[in-house]
């Protein structure tokens, strides 16, 4: 069964790279893995508070999906990554992914 998850990246550019960064991520980059993995939706943030300790990246971005595993999710994820632009603006050395599955029904206004 088919389960709706979000799927949260939190990145940030590599010295110095921040408008090429930005230019990518928005311009290029959550256009084509939604293109390429069938995400239903891609938005992206940038950390303007925070409150507790620990400095998180600056950037995140949150992805929309269903599928029956996280696995399958990050597996999908990874397997089409050659099928979309890779910038050098991006830090892949401190970028991290977290997959997490919905418990409940989605509540809105």
């Amino acid at each position: 069964m088919s389960t709706r998850h979000l799927v949260l990246v939190l990145t940030e550019p590599t010295e110095g790279n921040e408008a090429r960064f930005n230019d990518y991520y928005e311009n290029t980059h959550l256009r084509e893995v939604i293109a390429t993995t069938g995400f239903d939706s891609a938005e992206r943030f940038k950390l303007v508070a925070e409150l507790g300790e620990g400095a998180p990246l600056p950037y995140l971005a949150v992805y929309e999906t269903h599928g029956d595993s996280a696995e399958e999710i990050l597996q999908d994820l990874g397997a089409r990554r050659q099928e979309r632009e890779q910038s050098d603006a991006l830090n892949k050395r401190t970028g991290r992914v977290w997959v997490y599955e919905a418990t409940g029904d989605k509540h809105s206004r």
